[in-house]
């Protein structure tokens, strides 16, 4: 990971030791570096002006639910970032960051009308539909408030990601989009109804994508709806592909953006030539984990070595209330000692103290630890604290942002008397 890195047996982020981190702030705290946020937003952003699409040409839209924190917001703002929102709060989140509201695409599958009047109040730039249901709902609600409603229709192509079955949407059996046989009945509908603005395209077939084939596969099935929907005389200005560019969770490279971009944009622009002088469409792209994920660690430390007869197991203060991938997923990922010591290597399974049989954060990893040590959970940038909980009336982590040798404390630890503070005793 870069700016994730040893100096002198202690791992630092950027040119802070984590060793210090934990004694401001304690554990277990989210660590994010600065530069490998910027520098992970900006390998999109660069692609897109080396292959010639200015914002009227590409825009950029980071899926918030990867990373939600203010100040991560506010950053990739500045940096130019547009926002892929699911909810009514995380519309307000992106306000409350500075975000812009008009460059903000609303996804998922159960829009309220509350998040709807919301979102339309705000003057949101698309709502990306996912049902007939969704859309006559959205219709009437725009009606009532006298606002068109700008919509593209997410459209599940029966595409396998061939990533985890829990991040896979693509597919038939799952609960996400239009079916592809059905996509154009659909836009007929939407054409027609009085306060829908029909504008975009939009598919998002999964996350962890470490292979642009099922992409590719996709964009081909969107490219023949779009010409059916242009010849009945439904213009669509932009295409939505999604996000889903995985992360290297177990070392090695990251996929590059740049080379990904650069097919994708290849068949595009060829499908636009062949229609002989057709307008340019604008591409959109909602990246999460690949502009969070490899800029984050979780910080956390031992409490105890507990040794078995069968397993070893290091019990830390951080648990699956913090990172919940691994129960979850089965999601692996890398586990280094913040300090590294000059001792036999053993066998652990790294365990938090909730009181489940699934709380572990990794399995069978050699490490050379001691008790009190420091452990840096890897590419926990993004569904890491997004997912987090209360369980077990656990206070959520703390988060820092490294700038260099500057420290900022995003958000605070949550203390036990906050998490009850709202609750009340009848009588």
């Amino acid at each position: 990971m870069p700016h994730f890195s040893y100096e002198d047996g202690v791992l630092y982020a950027e040119h802070t030791p984590l060793t210090d981190i934990a004694e401001q702030f304690g554990t277990p705290t989210y660590v994010y570096s600065k530069a490998a946020l910027t520098e992970n937003y900006s390998a999109y952003a660069d692609a897109c002006r080396k292959y010639g699409r200015g914002e009227s040409g590409a825009l950029i839209c980071y899926s918030v639910k990867s990373n939600s924190n203010l100040a991560v917001l506010n950053l990739l703002q500045q940096c130019g970032s547009g926002f892929d929102i699911v909810s009514g709060g995380e519309l307000l989140r992106v306000l409350a960051a500075g975000g812009s509201a008009s460059k903000v695409i609303f996804s998922g599958v159960g829009k309220t009308a509350d998040e709807m009047r919301l979102a339309l109040s705000h003057n949101i730039l698309c709502f990306n539909v996912e049902s007939i249901p969704e859309l006559h709902r959205l219709n009437e609600i725009a009606g009532q408030m006298g606002k068109p409603a700008p919509v593209s229709l997410r459209i599940n192509p029966n595409v396998d990601a061939k990533t985890h079955p829990y991040i896979s949407t693509g597919l038939k059996e799952n609960k996400f989009g239009i079916a592809y046989e059905e996509a154009l009945a659909t836009y007929r509908i939407a054409a027609v109804l009085p306060h829908i603005r029909v504008v975009g395209i939009d598919c998002h077939i999964g996350s962890q994508l470490l292979d642009d084939a099922p992409l590719l596969e996709a964009l081909d099935k969107l490219i023949e709806l779009i010409d059916a929907l242009e010849q009945e005389g439904i213009a669509i200005h932009h295409l939505d592909i999604g996000g889903g560019i995985g992360i290297p969770y177990e070392g090695g490279d990251s996929v590059p953006v740049g080379d990904y971009l650069a097919r994708l944009f290849a068949k595009i622009d060829e499908w636009r030539r062949l229609k002989h002088g057709a307008s340019p469409i604008q591409v959109m792209f909602e990246p999460g984990r690949s502009i969070t994920g490899n800029a984050g660690v979780l910080l956390t430390e031992i409490q105890y070595l507990k040794h078995g007869a069968e397993k070893n197991f290091a019990i830390v203060d951080a648990a699956m209330n913090d990172l919940i991938r691994p129960a979850m997923y089965d999601a692996w990922h890398q586990v280094l000692p913040v300090i590294q010591h000059k001792i036999p290597a053993e066998t652990y399974d790294v365990v938090g103290p909730v009181c489940e049989s699934s709380d572990w954060l990794a399995r069978e990893r050699a490490l050379a630890i001691e008790q009190g040590d420091l452990l840096a959970i890897m590419s926990t940038g993004a569904y890491g604290m997004t997912m987090a909980s209360n369980y077990n009336t656990r206070g959520r982590a703390a988060e820092v942002m490294i700038d260099g040798v500057n420290v900022h404390l995003i958000r605070k630890r949550e203390s036990p008397s906050e998490l009850f503070a709202s609750e009340s005793i009848p009588g």
